[in-house]
């Protein structure tokens, strides 16, 4: 009995580790946790489910940014194409405010990536205004094409 109920415990545990639940937009997210947030997703993309990382970076996309990006199939596919592969479990990143609004940030993102290039995005979050479950919450309208910025070797 001992024995079926660790069991049962352990695998109860796993199923409810690899399928956390995405963090989801909320007013008090700010926007350059907005982009940390997503960046971290796309550092682990497979951890702790396959693409976990893309489907956490498209909760965080702006409806209108989704209209030219979606469906997550279509979006899943674009991350996955050679602008931009390099985010997916890219080894680190730092994130640097240019610009700020009461209802737009834009950042440059430096990304490290696994095989020791740089590369420089332009990443844009806006304030939601439309009414809603997303009614002024930070979301990602834009991220460039990648600039390279060469080796780190």
């Amino acid at each position: 009995m001992k024995k079926t109920f660790l069991y049962v415990f352990i695998l109860l545990f796993h199923f409810s580790f690899c399928y956390a639940d995405l963090i989801k937009p909320r007013i008090n997210i700010e926007p350059d946790k907005v982009v940390s947030i997503q960046l971290k997703g796309l550092m682990k993309n497979d951890i702790p489910s396959k693409d976990y990382g893309i489907k956490q970076t498209w909760e965080f996309a702006h409806p209108v940014n989704k209209k030219y990006t979606g469906p997550l199939p279509k979006f899943l596919k674009m991350i996955k194409s050679n602008n931009y592969i390099m985010l997916l479990d890219h080894l680190s990143h730092e994130i640097k405010n240019i610009y700020s609004s009461p209802k737009k940030v834009v950042f440059e993102v430096f990304i490290l990536d696994k095989n020791k290039d740089y590369y420089k995005f332009q990443w844009i979050v806006e304030k939601y205004s439309k009414e809603g479950r997303l009614k002024d919450c930070w979301l990602t309208t834009s991220v460039s094409n990648p600039i390279s910025l060469g080796s780190s070797t």
